[in-house]
Formats: structure tokens, C-alpha cells, sequence
């Protein structure tokens, strides 16, 4: 695999971080079309249910980003459910969103 891109790296390390702090299953991070990032892990309350990923969009999405440029989720699953990937392609169809391992190793894309 070729080397990541320095900005990818960053956020990657940022869904890392989030999912470390909380202990939760999964942790993301999005960077938006202006270069801010936002990151998030997953919220399981009786009430409010988000993946980690979702949680990172609607904290751009409250900041007023305009758009995204890449996501990245941290989790052992190795996989992005739909309705996290759609949260993504609401606001860029075009994003790219990385997934890793709890260690930050990227997982293979899938075709």
C-alpha cells in the first residue's frame, strides 16, 4: 500500500484518539472541504444511537461545513455499515472514507 497522505494520517489518528479517550467500539473523524476535522466515537444513550462516523458528520455538519473531503473510522469490525457511509455521501458523494484497525493500520479498500 502505497504511503498515506499526510492530512489522511491525521485524521485516522484523530478517529484513533476518539475511540480511545471513551472506550467505545468505534471512533471517526471527518475533515470538511475548508481542512477542519471533527471526530467522534460512538454515542449509545437510551435515547440517541449514532456510529461513530455519523456522530462526526452531524458535528460538521453543525459547524457549517460545507462539505467533505475524507473520513476516516477506527474499528475492529473492519467495515462501515450503510447508514454511516450515507451520512458521508449526504454531504460529498466523492469523499473517500479510510477504515482502520484499532492500531491505525488500514484495512484493504473494498472493490
Amino acid at each position: 500500500m502505497a504511503e498515506l497522505d499526510p492530512e489522511d494520517a491525521k485524521i485516522v489518528t484523530l478517529a484513533r484518539s476518539a475511540r480511545a479517550r471513551t472506550g467505545a467500539a468505534e471512533g471517526a473523524a471527518v475533515r470538511d472541504t475548508d481542512g477542519r476535522t471533527y471526530a467522534a466515537c460512538t454515542v449509545s444513550l437510551p435515547s440517541l444511537k449514532l456510529t461513530a462516523l455519523q456522530a462526526a458528520v452531524a458535528a460538521a455538519v453543525a459547524s457549517g461545513a460545507p462539505g467533505l473531503e475524507a473520513a476516516a473510522v477506527v474499528t475492529e469490525a473492519g467495515k462501515v455499515d450503510d447508514e454511516s457511509r450515507a451520512a458521508v455521501r449526504d454531504l460529498t458523494e466523492s469523499a473517500h472514507i479510510l477504515i482502520a484497525d484499532p492500531t491505525g493500520t488500514l484495512f484493504d479498500p473494498l472493490p
